[in-house]
């Protein structure tokens, strides 16, 4: 697809919309907003490797809720970044 859209641009506005097709943008938020999750629960499994967030139940339960917001907060940024703008 790269190759091809730098060929001319009457092949970049095609690939340009493909992209902008529902299923196509379905598809791209759901492989973005399933990365952001993998990528923030693998920090805090990282974390945790190196002893942060393993005192007790409270902190492993406290360090699960932030990567829920965050994840949340940047699946939101992705949703915006695709269908909005």
């Amino acid at each position: 697809m790269l190759d091809a859209s730098l060929e001319s641009p009457e092949n970049f506005a095609a690939i340009k919309g493909w992209f902008a097709h529902p299923l196509c943008q379905i598809t791209i938020w759901a492989s973005l907003a399933a990365l952001a999750y993998h990528v923030v629960a693998g920090i805090r499994h990282l974390m945790m490797d190196f002893g942060f967030g393993e005192d007790s139940f409270e902190s492993g339960l406290t360090s699960a809720r932030i990567v829920v917001l965050v994840s949340v907060a940047m699946i939101i940024f992705i949703t915006a970044w695709i269908f909005l703008w």
